[in-house]
């Protein structure tokens, strides 16, 4: 297949990565992590050992946080994790509230492990105050090992690299930015309909996805149930997205006794790419689906039967359509052309986490 891939712009201040808007992906961070893996295990003595423990939990908490350095150096271990929620507050004992990150289950038991382990403590006193200058090196060092520019091993490249890949995998741009705490109108807008723990637990919700590796990621939204209309056999369920878009769909009665759904409550909804339609035109279509977005083709991958299109709407999601190769000709897309993204509301799939 030929694929055509678009540069990636930055998202507002999130992702405006260095190096020509170069940063890790998701396959090059797991060689990373790896790689500081391996080199924390590999001397004889326990100091070092410990030296280097140090410096791994330092570049986790930067790749699964997206925070800064200085954040990440002034966290207190002993109030900023919480294994049970489980997440880390930064900034504590500063002016003004702490900002709490949901992180991996997995990555809070290791913290978790660290900081009760009596040698840790001993060898390491301060645990993470560590010099920003002497991370810095070691991370452009395990950077270099791997084959890569230093650069991108670097705390800044990291925190960028991280919110890419949360926006590539449709975590809603409001969570990203309330996670790397940026404070912007789409984040303020957001927080209209959804509350802070609202935001924390759809980005629970979402690492434990990332966990489990068991979504595509594409074509499914987060949101808040704004309104249920029953009717003799199937009821429609409104909506609302992170993002501020409003999802429609049917579903039986049964299904909704089954699920016990409710306004208010949390839900992914989810749409098959085969299911959604594009259109091309200034104006929006006049049509019978429920569910029309206007975006920008990001990415079209064309094989000899059928095309693949990606679509990117304001908020971030990418949505992608499944078509014909034919079609696709007819079409006439572009990357970067807007162009209107549809799907009935029989299509739409809903999940309770």
């Amino acid at each position: 297949m030929e694929e055509q891939r678009p540069e990636r712009p930055g998202h507002a201040r999130i992702i405006a990565a260095p190096e020509a808007g170069r940063v890790l992906d998701t396959v090059q961070l797991r060689r990373l992590e790896e790689s500081f893996r391996q080199w924390a295990t590999e001397p004889r003595r326990a100091d070092v050992r410990q030296s280097r423990r140090r410096i791994l939990l330092l570049f986790l908490l930067i790749r699964y946080t997206g925070a800064k350095l200085h954040e990440v150096l002034g966290l207190d271990p002993w109030r900023g994790l919480n294994p049970e929620r489980p997440s880390v507050s930064f900034g504590q004992g500063e002016t003004g509230p702490p900002r709490e990150v949901r992180i991996p289950e997995r990555l809070a038991l290791e913290m978790q492990a660290a900081f009760k382990d009596p040698a840790f403590q001993q060898s390491l006193g301060s645990l993470l105050q560590v010099d920003p200058g002497h991370v810095r090196r070691k991370f452009y060092a395990r950077a270099a090992a791997c084959g890569f520019a230093k650069q991108l091993g670097g705390p800044d490249a990291l925190r960028k690299a991280r919110a890419l890949e949360l926006m590539q995998n449709n975590l809603p741009l409001p969570v990203v930015q309330n996670m790397l705490g940026h404070s912007t109108p789409s984040l303020t807008a957001s927080m209209v309909s959804f509350s802070e723990d609202d935001i924390q637990e759809v980005a629970r919700l979402f690492l434990d996805r990332e966990s489990r590796r068991q979504t595509s990621a594409r074509n499914s939204f987060f949101g808040k149930i704004s309104r249920i209309k029953r009717g003799d056999i199937q009821a429609k369920v409104e909506l609302v997205t992170v993002g501020g878009h409003g999802v429609e769909t049917i579903i039986t009665n049964d299904s909704l006794a089954r699920l016990g759904l409710r306004a208010g409550l949390l839900i992914s909804a989810e749409v098959k790419a085969p299911m959604v339609i594009l259109q091309k035109g200034e104006a929006k279509p006049r049509c019978s689906a429920e569910n029309i977005f206007a975006g920008r083709v990001e990415r079209i991958i064309r094989g000899k039967v059928t095309t693949e299109i990606v679509v990117k709407i304001p908020d971030g999601t990418e949505l992608c359509s499944l078509v014909s190769s034919e079609a696709s000709r007819r079409l006439e897309l572009r990357q970067g052309e807007p162009v209107w993204v549809m799907f009935n509301s029989f299509g739409v799939v809903l999940h309770l986490e």
